[in-house]
């Protein structure tokens, strides 16, 4: 509890040595790879999946539903060994396709908060554009998606801050040879250097993340909150 001086204040001399150890800057481009890949992915899938739940009301599409909803609460243990032998025998882990196993990982709480959003627009404004000649596709990238846009902005917040910083994941589906930015600072850790260490502490991890709160940090609130229960 002081301010830091020269005995306890390294300077800039952590982040200088964590971007020269070995393999950290391939491992945060592998990291913002795999990030990108899967918020597009959730943003695609799951926006068209839960807008499509909320105007097609039916059982199955509310079963469907509480299906996804019931996904957040399954705990990751009880699928980690099955996931591990079925990416394997797919192919899935590698940089390119672990975004698929992502797609899995964030579908639920992607779809229970699109779904909120998507049911605050009105239904009105699509059967308009329907009438003016647009299809369904055509009126959910036109018209449903731009108006979805504080919804969009949280799910990938959440996606991003999620899969940026997943550890557990790409260590178990076999990715020892292509690390990302976590294991390569698990590895940091485990490392008796105390000058790795310190580098550990300069929390290059959390820049990308930050930089994606202070650019949605007005969808950040009380729009989140009163999308994501509405359904």
């Amino acid at each position: 509890f002081q301010f830091p001086n020269a005995e306890n204040f390294a300077g800039f001399d952590n982040f200088a040595n964590a971007i020269g150890s070995k393999g950290f800057l391939a491992a945060f481009f592998n990291s913002l790879l795999i990030s990108v890949t899967s918020v597009l992915l959730i943003l695609l899938c799951c926006s068209m999946c839960a807008w499509f739940i909320t105007r097609v009301n039916t059982k199955i599409t509310k079963f469907c539903y509480f299906l996804f909803v019931f996904s957040m609460v399954v705990p990751f243990q009880m699928l980690m060994f099955t996931l591990a032998n079925l990416t394997d025998k797919t192919g899935l882990n590698t940089p390119y396709n672990l975004c698929i196993v992502y797609l899995g990982f964030g579908a639920g709480l992607a779809v229970f908060m699109f779904c909120g959003f998507m049911k605050s627009i009105p239904l009105e404004i699509e059967e308009a554009a329907m009438i003016d000649g647009c299809g369904p596709i055509r009126t959910f990238f036109k018209v449903t998606l731009p108006m979805a846009m504080p919804g969009i902005s949280v799910a990938t917040l959440y996606t991003f801050l999620g899969s940026m910083e997943e550890a557990q994941g790409t260590m178990l589906v076999g990715m020892a040879k292509v690390q990302t930015m976590p294991v390569a600072m698990y590895g940091i850790v485990l490392d008796s250097s105390a000058v790795q260490i310190g580098a550990v502490f300069a929390i290059l991890l959390i820049i990308p993340s930050a930089l994606m709160i202070f650019a949605m940090r007005k969808y950040i609130g009380p729009e989140a909150i009163s999308g994501g229960f509405k359904m």
